[in-house]
């Protein structure tokens, strides 16, 4: 049972600008899906301060709800997973091994935060991840089916099976690359389900531990129907919808701060550094 009460669940269809149903079904995950992608900012501004965000429900509503803020993928997902309940979804969580970038699916540990979403009167579970800080994330829902492509939001994904050592199957979400015209795996994650709990652990690890690329400098990423913005430390990187990519490197923190406040639309903290 969510522990979202209704008034936040009210306020966070607001915050999305979700106008559509309020029913357990597929149009409403997909278009509550696709609204929060576009609406709320991934940003890892808490971890650059050197404290892992809260993942406390009440905590989520005022910071992402209720401020001018964004959240790394605890953050989005969680919050996603109590409103989903709320509008009587059963949802349970799954977690990923990031592989986009690294050199084998293995290499990384489970550090990503994804959820599984029965819908009533579809054959299907459907993987939901509002979480996912890269071009190739989802902005729709998709079935956990193989063989299957799904578009999205101008975005096509799919899915693959991974080997691995284990008694359970690896799946690989990969995203369509309209530039090379290649798959590209994003993360890869096996089928049983992950509680609050253990996302605690992820957070405080992820968070706070300085090797932790969070904590090392600012990421941020905003989605909008026209583009994908992205700022990794310095460099900002905007990818039209056609597939166009410019990149360029901001000049000094004062830049930096007006680009997060006016380009992302977060409001950075009193005090906050991004440029370290």
């Amino acid at each position: 049972m969510s522990d979202l009460e209704k008034r936040d669940l009210d306020a966070y269809l607001r915050r999305i600008g979700w106008e559509g149903g309020a029913r357990a079904d597929l149009a409403t995950l997909r278009g509550v899906h696709l609204a929060h992608a576009l609406a709320l900012p991934f940003e890892n501004l808490d971890p650059l301060a050197g404290r892992a965000p809260s993942l406390d429900t009440a905590d989520l509503v005022a910071k992402l709800v209720h401020g001018r803020r964004g959240g790394y993928c605890y953050e989005h997902n969680i919050l996603l997973w109590r409103a989903l309940e709320a509008l009587g979804f059963r949802v349970s969580a799954l977690a990923g091994r990031v592989v986009l970038g690294a050199g084998s699916p293995e290499s990384r540990p489970r550090t990503h935060a994804m959820l599984r979403v029965e819908v009533p009167g579809e054959p299907l579970p459907y993987l939901a991840d509002v979480g996912f800080g890269a071009v190739g994330s989802l902005l729709a829902p998709v079935p956990l089916a193989l063989g299957v492509e799904s578009e999205g939001g101008g975005r096509r994904h799919r899915f693959a099976v991974l080997a691995h050592e284990g008694p359970l199957e690896s799946w690989a979400l990969q995203a369509y690359d309209r530039v090379s015209g290649d798959w590209v795996s994003q993360y890869a994650f096996t089928p049983e389900p992950f509680t609050a709990a253990d996302f605690e652990v992820f957070n405080w690890h992820v968070g706070t531990n300085p090797r932790s690329p969070f904590t090392r400098r600012a990421y941020l990423q905003r989605t909008t129907a026209a583009r994908h913005l992205s700022l990794d430390g310095a460099v900002l990187t905007e990818t039209r919808a056609d597939g166009a990519v410019s990149v360029r490197e901001l000049s000094d923190e004062a830049e930096a701060r007006r680009v997060v406040e006016e380009e992302f639309g977060i409001e950075v903290p009193e005090g906050a550094r991004l440029l370290g």
